[in-house]
């Protein structure tokens, strides 16, 4: 991305001095015209970069320039910001911690709010690998999207038209806590009446920010809080089936499921899963939609409800 390339110019040139188009070219791995191209932009924007001719010439910042990244908007320093959970899934967190304090520190002062609220406030699992974070954006609408962000940052009470399952959407007036991504699944953490809740992001109708400020902690350990909230929900009596699916019905499983607990491949092509479902009624609902594109392993229960209905419907059917 071109911001993310400007961003990495600049700081080449604070940290290393003149430096040439094609010593550029070679860091950025880009062609030394899109080099040119970048230091017009900067120059452009108010950088002071300069070009010195000659045999020892190249481009430079002026003397005692700080870098403050002023060509990021406010969502680009964002999503700077909140890409920590990539790094820490390829091994790199502490690169990219060292990279994130550099980076804040050359933010304008406008943006170091934001930068410290996103750090506590947006949780992005290890697991969850670019494909699920696109999948996840592209489960909430962009609008829908902005006003939860704006409330999570900036503290304020959100209002949600929320669709759970089985019921009809209904507007709900909530205190947030954070978001997470994990798996390909986006959850908003958040208090109603006093009272810890998680809401599903897919199943976000709209959302509108209220003025008035959250009922929250000041600061807040969401790692911590998602790993209490998971296991207080797994411990409640939920039912977990051990389920093979065609990856082309992956989705329809999931929209009924309430939680993946693991995901591998099977054989055939296959995929084979850990689904919670929020009783037997659910899981063997949701199995029997599915019809031959998936089968129930375990528990025994679940395939004995399914081999009775198939059963009914065989004699139903038979003559």
């Amino acid at each position: 991305m071109r911001a993310d390339r400007l961003v990495s110019l600049v700081l080449l040139l604070r940290q290393r001095g003149r430096l040439t188009a094609d010593v550029l070219a070679r860091e950025l791995e880009v062609s030394t015209r899109t080099v040119l191209r970048d230091i017009e932009a900067l120059s452009s924007a108010g950088v002071p970069v300069y070009a010195e001719r000659g045999r020892h010439g190249g481009f430079a910042l002026l003397p005692g320039f700080r870098t403050e990244l002023t060509g990021l908007n406010h969502d680009e320093a964002l999503a700077l910001l909140t890409a920590a959970g990539s790094g820490q899934a390829f091994g790199l967190s502490a690169a990219l911690a060292s990279a994130t304090r550099k980076v804040v520190d050359a933010l304008p002062e406008s943006h170091r709010t934001t930068a410290s609220e996103a750090a506590q406030r947006i949780l992005v699992d290890p697991e969850a690998d670019l494909l699920s974070r696109r999948l996840i954006a592209k489960e909430v609408p962009d609008a829908t999207m902005l006003e939860v962000r704006r409330a999570v940052l900036a503290g304020h009470r959100l209002r949600i038209h929320y669709a759970a399952t089985g019921r009809e959407p209904e507007w709900r007036t909530v205190d947030p806590i954070g978001l997470v991504t994990v798996r390909d699944r986006g959850y908003l953490l958040a208090r109603r009446n006093g009272e810890d809740r998680t809401y599903r992001m897919s199943r976000l109708l709209a959302a509108e920010a209220l003025p008035e400020p959250a009922e929250r902690p000041s600061e807040v350990d969401l790692d911590r809080i998602w790993r209490e909230r998971r296991a207080q929900f797994l411990a409640e009596g939920h039912l977990t089936v051990d389920v093979r699916v065609a990856p082309s019905r992956r989705e329809d499983l999931l929209n009924s499921a309430v939680a993946v607990r693991a995901e591998a491949p099977d054989r055939d092509g296959w995929l084979r899963l850990e689904v919670t479902f929020q009783d037997a009624w659910h899981a063997e609902w949701a199995l029997w939609q599915l019809g031959t594109s998936a089968e129930a392993l375990a528990p025994a229960s679940v395939r004995a409800a399914l081999h009775r209905r198939a059963t009914s419907m065989t004699e139903l059917y038979g003559g």
